[in-house]
């Protein structure tokens, strides 16, 4: 016991070397002509046994590299046999069909599909995706248990990868790019992901590397699959957080295929548990629509469209938070009057056509549009003070303010209104040369229409005297010393912005890129290597920037020794431009900036993938070392979820870092994993040294584990726990960040789940029992946040004029909060 657990620790931190047998693994589920599960069913191959569960689902452990005849036997059904040819440690699903009529499915030689593991992707199942608890549950929650992926904001969807902000993410839903909202400032305004997750089929994601095929950004690749339907299905879910409902359906030809999905969601519930007391009156709603149309064999059309419609109206009330230490403890107290109101509407459509030219040649043509209109309106008025709170037990007024050392006023406005369209236009062409080569190319244009009013402005005052900014730079204006002096400067807004903008940015981009399988000796070995480019000019009022084109080239390469050990080493990078888009060209005054550059970064990944076996179950551990040198930096601070740059290029930075993930059936039947990250990021800003940048996540741990309860398996435990060091970002937004290094507090969260399936026995029920109508049926009770750690996003920084002191208090997210959530599956 003692040396398996060395065994363990050592395999978490470096790539093991032990040794196991040359068999491969073959699962899945038993069904009948009626799509039910078969139970007992005898599965034999090579002197080996087992039977199907209740559920219909077996496993059973083959030799590898041979020939394998698995044979299936049931005492009322027909035999079923099936060869198959498996590479050593294969994890190979086969769902055989059982019934009175048919015998034998012939043989089948698998090789192993190594594809996404030479390319360093991660694969997400979409049955953990539904399954995994979260504040805000979806692919992005899953994410953020991964490697190198962090985010400090349950109430958000957004995601930093390996030091990159927000905006250096790829999406892509069935290869076609999608857009976030440009004027969220609040994780909170966030209601709804674009992915909807009853629609997935696959998921793909790549934390750097990446292939030319993917867009101009420098983080990551999310790469997502809607499914097409094969036969009729439904689901509901519903819980206190909101509901979605889908319906998918099937021609009788089979040549017309729909799935289409409702979704609403309210967080009051999330809202309601943070320290501001407030009137929360959301509605996040959307509507999605996956269509496929097959005439033939050799043409594909589908349509994927999508409307959002998000209402955020907060009216807040008040406010206390308690800091300090024991022996001096301090509160803030607000009071507020006035209130928010935001609207985010989108419309997404996107045509797909794919023409298979023939068995070596296909072409697609994609044409979508993004339409997003945007308001932002608010007039809040709060009255704060900063007091000394009863630390003495017993007393009648413990824990009240007893004692205000100093009070103030603040007043945020406004009125921010942006219009946006996008249009995109591209074709891709794919040519499979004698079936080892492969040539893959595309181009695309795009054009960014944006219509853009920023009117914001906030006024701080403090004891009666009105605070000016703290770097205001206007002549012959005396030092603001108050209250020991009259000040006679003039009375400015502590901050203010003005700005109305008309822009256009057109775009011409494409790509190239070769792949190749071959034997290098004894080893496999797989090369990739393409080239893209990207030429864009922003035309705005009135004003033509020139010309911009940059060129990226990118390679990968990946070996898989013939060991015993079943394990891939793999090298990749290249150069990553990532032209700016509306947000990166917009600097802190609201006025567009046509000339930024593009930033650029030389990347360089280095990582293995080693598959084994560990209780004669199949576990897999993933290292990758990366390296990342940036120039053309363009720096930005950010604000709850809000990125303002200052659009001017004047910045180099540098990321390195070290990402470990061991995942595999620590329980079987399911899979869980362990993830640990180690990230440095700096940048010099204007050669002055270098400094944290804003996404500077040292250390990050996280637990994704799925269990059930033994004596009754009927009970499924779901555990997602994220450990992340603080992050830079405590310190005031208009402060100079090499003269203020201040980080926020570790973020610590816990989330479980716990569902009972009614549908687990099914097969044990009688015909026409009133669950079997029921694909699942399952009720499920959340605990989010389940030890109540408090956990800060951005502090609040309130000034004491007669001390002249600046106090930080945190801004806390969410408290522990308890959710029912009931699923349904036709």
């Amino acid at each position: 016991m003692k040396t398996n657990a060395l065994q363990l620790s050592f395999l978490f931190f470096l790539i093991g070397w032990m040794s196991f047998a040359q068999t491969a693994r073959v699962k899945g589920v038993i069904l009948d002509e009626n799509n039910k599960p078969v139970e007992e069913v005898n599965i034999s191959a090579g002197g080996k046994s087992t039977k199907s569960n209740a559920n219909g689902f077996y496993q059973i452990l083959i030799a590898a590299n041979e020939k394998v005849q698995l044979v299936f036997t049931h005492t009322s059904l027909k035999r079923n046999t099936v060869t198959l040819t498996l590479k050593p440690n294969e994890d190979y699903e086969l769902n055989p069909v059982m019934s009175e009529k048919a015998e034998g499915l012939g043989e089948v030689v698998v090789m192993a599909n190594n594809r996404k593991r030479v390319q360093g992707v991660t694969t997400l199942e979409p049955a953990v995706i539904r399954r995994i608890p979260g504040a805000n549950a979806g692919v992005e929650s899953l994410l953020k248990s991964l490697p190198g992926v962090s985010s400090n904001n349950e109430l958000s969807t957004q995601y930093s990868v390996r030091g990159g902000n927000y905006d250096e993410n790829l999406v892509y839903v069935n290869e076609i790019e999608v857009y976030r909202p440009f004027l969220i400032r609040s994780g909170q305004q966030e209601g709804l992901s674009f992915t909807n997750t009853d629609l997935v089929q696959n998921v793909d994601f790549s934390a750097g590397g990446f292939q030319a095929k993917y867009g101009d950004k420098l983080s990551s690749v999310l790469d997502i699959t809607y499914r097409r339907p094969t036969r009729f299905g439904a689901s509901l879910d519903a819980s206190y957080l909101g509901g979605a409902v889908s319906v998918e359906a099937v021609s009788k030809n089979q040549k017309w295929s729909a799935i289409t999905g409702v979704r609403y969601r309210d967080n009051s519930l999330l809202v309601k548990s943070q320290e501001t007391q407030t009137n929360f009156k959301p509605t996040f709603a959307d509507v999605q629509t996956y269509v496929t149309f097959n005439p033939n064999t050799k043409w594909q059309f589908s349509f994927l469209g999508n409307i959002s419609q998000n209402k955020y109206n907060y009216q807040p009330l008040t406010r206390q938070t308690n800091f300090g230490t024991i022996s001096e403890p301090i509160a803030l107290q607000v009071f507020y009057q006035g209130q928010e109101k935001d609207r985010y509407d989108t419309f997404f459509g996107a045509l797909k056509t794919t023409y298979k030219v023939n068995d070596d040649f296909s072409l697609k043509l994609i044409g979508s549009a993004y339409h997003t209109l945007e308001q932002e309106y608010f007039d809040i008025f709060a009255q704060y003070a900063l007091g000394e709170v009863d630390g003495n037990i017993g007393s009648e007024t413990f824990g009240d303010v007893t004692y205000s050392r100093a009070i103030g006023t603040q007043l945020n406005h406004a009125r921010n209104d942006l219009d946006a369209l996008i249009i995109n236009a591209e074709v891709k062409g794919n040519h499979d040369i004698k079936k080892k080569h492969q040539v893959e190319w595309g181009f695309k244009y795009t054009r960014e229409d944006i219509r853009d009013r920023i009117v914001e402005w906030e006024v701080i005052d403090s004891a009666g005297f009105s605070i000016n900014p703290p770097r205001i730079e206007l002549p012959n204006i005396p030092q603001n010393d108050q209250p020991y002096n009259s000040y006679t400067g003039p009375l400015v807004p502590y901050k203010s912005v003005r700005a109305k903008n008309f822009a256009t940015i057109d775009r011409l981009s494409g790509y190239g890129q070769w792949s190749l399988k071959d034997k290098w000796g004894s080893s496999e070995v797989w090369y990739n290597a393409g080239v893209r480019f990207h030429q864009w000019q922003v035309s705005a009022d009135n004003i033509n920037s020139s010309s911009q084109i940059v060129f990226s080239p990118r390679a990968q390469f990946a070996i898989k020794p013939e060991w015993e050990k079943d394990i891939v080493f793999r090298v990749s990078g290249g150069y990553y431009y990532q032209p700016p888009f509306y947000r990166e060209l917009r600097d802190k005054t609201g006025a567009v900036q046509p000339d930024v550059k593009a930033q650029s970064s030389l990347h360089l990944v280095l990582g293995s993938d080693y598959s084994f076996k560990m209780w004669d179950r199949p576990f897999k551990m993933v290292t990758e070392a990366y390296y990342k040198s940036l120039t053309d930096v363009n720096p930005y601070t950010i604000e709850n979820v809000r990125i303002r740059y200052a659009a001017n290029n004047n910045a180099t930075a540098f990321a390195q870092g070290l990402d470990l993930r061991l995942n595999g059936e620590f329980v079987p039947g399911t899979e869980s994993w362990f993830s640990f990250s180690y990230l440095k990021t700096k940048e010099n800003i204007d050669n002055k040294g270098d400094i944290a940048r804003p996404t500077d996540q040292r250390f990050k741990f996280a637990i994704l584990f799925q269990d059930y309860m033994p004596n009754i398996p009927s009970v499924k435990i779901y555990l997602n726990l994220v450990y992340n060091t603080g992050l830079p970002g405590g310190s005031p937004s208009y402060a100079d960040p090499y003269q203020y290094q201040s980080r926020l507090r570790d973020y610590r969260r816990a989330d479980a789940g716990f569902s009972y399936v009614f549908t687990e026995r099914n097969a044990f029920r009688p015909d026409g029992h009133w669950l079997k109508k029921f694909q699942d049926l399952s009720l499920g009770f959340e605990i989010f946040n389940m030890f109540n750690n408090q956990n800060a996003i951005t502090n609040t920084w309130v000034r004491d004029v007669y001390t002249k002191s600046q106090y930080g208090i945190p801004n806390y997210l969410t408290t522990r909060v308890f959710n029912l959530k009931l699923s349904v599956r036709f």
